[in-house]
């Protein structure tokens, strides 16, 4: 058998064909959901899957404001930020963040588990939270993904 005549695939950026996808957020569990979002938007479901390109598809989360958090995460997780000057540093709870701006927990979960890099950014823009069961996407005729 000869096994240099087999080539691997690798995909380039002008053959990725891209698909919607709409998840219902409603009552999963927000570490599980948003590892399932991240594997759609690096492309990882796809056979043609190739590090160096993007190659996933759009995701649009609705219900972002129901989801929840397994244990004692909603009082005890704490989202910190920091404006770079002394005594900057800002902490919520979750249940905090989830009153205030419940998009922001599903986007911060998703945007940790994709590449640090330019790559990783270009992927992230691809992800669309909303609360409530309404979007403004309806003319790409996204498919439901279950999770």
């Amino acid at each position: 058998m000869d096994t240099l005549s087999y080539k691997t695939a690798s995909a380039k950026k002008s053959e990725v064909e891209r698909q919607w996808f709409v998840v219902d957020a409603q009552s999963d569990v927000v570490g599980r959901l948003c590892t399932k979002i991240a594997t759609v938007l690096r492309g990882k479901h796809k056979p043609s899957f190739t590090p160096h390109v993007d190659t996933g598809d759009y995701v649009i989360v609705i219900n972002a404001e129901k989801v929840r958090f397994s244990g004692q995460k909603m009082q005890q997780k704490i989202y910190q930020r920091y404006s770079g000057y002394p005594g900057g540093q800002k902490e919520r709870t979750a249940a905090e963040l989830l009153a205030k701006k419940p998009t922001d927990i599903i986007e911060k979960a998703v945007r940790g588990m994709l590449p640090k890099n330019r790559l990783g950014r270009q992927m992230f823009k691809k992800l669309y939270v909303y609360t409530g069961s309404e979007h403004p996407h309806a003319a790409q005729q996204p498919k439901e993904l279950n999770i």
